[in-house]
């Protein structure tokens, strides 16, 4: 299966440090080879990078790894594929416009082909994932439902995850999804979270030698909370996210529904 990896921060921070290890399982540590992707927020913009070659191969996943791009949220994802040539178009995050915002989904797991006779009422796929119809269908569900961002929050992570229920039926479906703000995480088989605050400490990755003093890197007010497949770190506690729930983060803490 794909692996995910998002964050969200209260601060601009950079990713280099997680996406370091998620990018040795694109190929080298684990058999995700079949592309790979990350956008990085910054206001209502994303910036967007997205490669078919094994993120381990790829100059460009280096590149994102030594460039410190400094962001509120970020989403990135390894393929394994399954439904789907390789091919840049079948390459996740995808993205749309709703409500004058880019979102941005990807999604880990593989649903049955029941998924295509859900009728799509606005958003229309590019590729053939049926990561991109669950996405298309689940941003036309929204659109529907709230033809203008509802002042209540609540509501909206309510329907949303009410949605993912639903797509759960059909499958394994793990998402990353985010407009910009908000940094929705559902679970269906298997996603963990860590929120990093003061007073912070050291980390090493599970997937190459490399380690950091988060003390060296933040202020004591930085929250910065990371969202993995597989936890990133073997020397910090991760939290697992239950199968059917959903956790929704907007500067790195975890909101009430």
């Amino acid at each position: 299966m794909c692996e995910l990896l998002g964050m969200s921060a209260n601060v601009p921070t950079d990713i280099c440090f997680s996406f370091a290890g998620l990018m040795r399982r694109g190929g080298e540590t684990g058999p995700h080879r079949d592309g790979w992707g990350i956008a990085f927020y910054e206001g209502k913009g994303a910036r967007c990078f997205h490669d078919p070659q094994p993120s381990v191969e790829s100059k460009i996943a280096s590149l994102i790894c030594e460039h410190p791009i400094k962001s509120h949220v970020v989403i990135s994802h390894i393929r394994q594929a399954n439904v789907g040539r390789v091919c840049l178009e079948n390459t996740h995050p995808f993205q749309r416009e709703l409500w004058g915002y880019t979102w941005t989904f990807a999604h880990n797991g593989q649903l049955s082909d029941a998924l295509f006779e859900l009728t799509l009422k606005f958003y229309e796929p590019v590729g053939t994932t049926d990561s991109e119809y669950a996405f298309c269908w689940l941003l036309g569900e929204i659109r529907e439902r709230f033809t203008h961002q509802p002042n209540d929050s609540r509501m909206l992570y309510r329907f949303i995850r009410e949605k993912c229920q639903q797509l759960q039926q059909l499958g394994v479906y793990n998402m990353l999804l985010s407009e910009s703000v908000h940094l929705f995480a559902f679970c269906s088989s298997k996603l963990s979270w860590i929120t990093r605050k003061a007073p912070f400490g050291k980390a090493s990755l599970l997937d190459c030698d490399m380690k950091v003093d988060f003390c060296e890197e933040t202020t004591p007010n930085d929250i910065v909370t990371v969202v993995a497949t597989e936890p990133l770190t073997h020397d910090e506690v991760w939290q697992s996210i239950q199968p059917g729930e959903m956790v929704t983060f907007v500067r790195g803490i975890p909101q009430a529904e």
